[in-house]
């Protein structure tokens, strides 16, 4: 998933096992300037593994299962499947069904994951009164990928109305085929697209690379290790990326609302702030706005949302986070994409797979082992 690797990563058939290097919090970081928000992590559910999750019609919230199911949280907790693409989906290396999304107007629904080849696959269904219709499922975009880790699989749609597609590097480690700054493949990059534009989709015209005859029209940023979970702040439009890195430094990336696309983040080049096997940093390297070493527990970013929900007021504007490995769940404050604050929520997730936004703004927190956790006041 969206694991950093000492080695290489390893995922078991019932959770997620990383055997990774440690970070928490970088003597780097900026002490926070205010008393960290109280909260607390209420369990409001037990899934199979989850990986991913997205805010559903009628208020309720949809949860991916990495073995290829759907389930649906509401007041009753969660239901039964709603889709179940188990037969069609591999579960080796980082690999499952890694990344679920409507549209604004819950009118189709997507799926992110890995089929039986290993390739990132993303297919749509229609939604017609909250209910997925599978007769009218499609693929809209593959991607072969060399290896079974860093595969990203993250998908969401942006502020703009386009699904935005994170894949990793492709794998192994080091990026060996150098996809992070090659323009040329999908691979290390976040994607822009309009899957309802075209057969089987079509390329925004304002997309950064449409005039260039060797980069790929899909492409909106690069220079991305894994980014595993991506998120537009719903107050602001902003893009923050949570990039998990290879053996030293996690690293949290933004872009704002106002961006036109063609970051470059780095990979391989560089990890976090600091080159990587002595790259040369690029020219147009746009360097995270927050990063943290492995000295500590953790050992792989989780990125989650800017939170913009009504119970926790002295969070609000905050970005919150995780780390797979160590499991607390953090905040950066920030202030036109500079970090002016880190935080310590004191609570544990557990194995932080993934946040969930749900219709309203509250957090959700996905632990691989299976709980699912509402962030609420303390």
């Amino acid at each position: 998933m969206k694991v950093r690797t000492r080695s290489a990563a390893i995922i078991g058939t019932i959770c997620l096992v990383a055997s990774l290097s440690s970070a928490t919090a970088s003597a780097r970081e900026p002490a926070a300037p205010r008393q960290a928000a109280q909260v607390a992590l209420t369990n409001v559910a037990t899934a199979k593994n989850p990986t991913a999750g997205a805010a559903g019609p009628g208020g309720t919230v949809w949860i991916a299962e990495r073995a290829g199911t759907v389930r649906v949280l509401d007041d009753q907790g969660l239901g039964e499947p709603v889709l179940d693409i188990s037969g069609e989906t591999t579960t080796d290396g980082e690999r499952g069904l890694l990344g679920i999304a409507f549209d604004k107007e819950f009118a189709h629904f997507y799926i992110s994951f890995t089929n039986l080849q290993g390739t990132s696959t993303i297919d749509e269904f229609a939604v017609r009164d909250g209910k997925i219709q599978p007769d009218t499922r499609r693929t809209v975009l593959t991607q072969t990928q060399p290896y079974a880790n860093h595969n990203g699989g993250d998908i969401t749609f942006g502020p703009d109305g386009y699904l935005y597609i994170a894949f990793g590097d492709g794998g192994s480690g080091g990026d060996p085929q150098g996809n992070g700054q090659n323009l040329g493949t999908l691979l290390g990059k976040i994607l822009r697209i309009d899957p309802t534009g075209g057969t089987p989709y079509a390329i925004p015209p304002d997309n950064p690379f449409v005039d260039d005859p060797n980069a790929k029209d899909e492409i909106w940023a690069y220079g991305l290790r894994n980014p595993w979970r991506f998120s537009f702040d719903a107050g602001t439009g902003d893009l923050l990326i949570g990039d998990v890195g290879q053996s030293a430094w996690e690293e949290i990336d933004w872009a704002p609302a106002s961006s036109k696309g063609g970051e470059n983040y780095g990979w391989n080049q560089m990890e976090g702030n600091h080159p990587f096997r002595g790259g040369t940093e690029p020219a147009n390297h746009v360097p995270p706005i927050h990063e943290y070493d492995r000295s500590g527990p953790g050992c792989s970013v989780t990125g989650g949302y800017v939170y913009r929900g009504n119970a926790i007021p002295d969070l609000k504007g905050q970005y919150v986070f995780s780390d797979f490995c160590d499991g607390t769940v953090r905040s950066l404050q920030l202030e036109n994409g500079k970090v002016t604050g880190v935080n310590d929520l004191g609570v544990d997730g557990g194995e932080v797979v993934s946040f969930v936004q749900g219709g309203d703004g509250e957090l959700y927190v996905l632990a691989i082992g299976g709980s699912v956790s509402r962030i609420d006041p303390a």
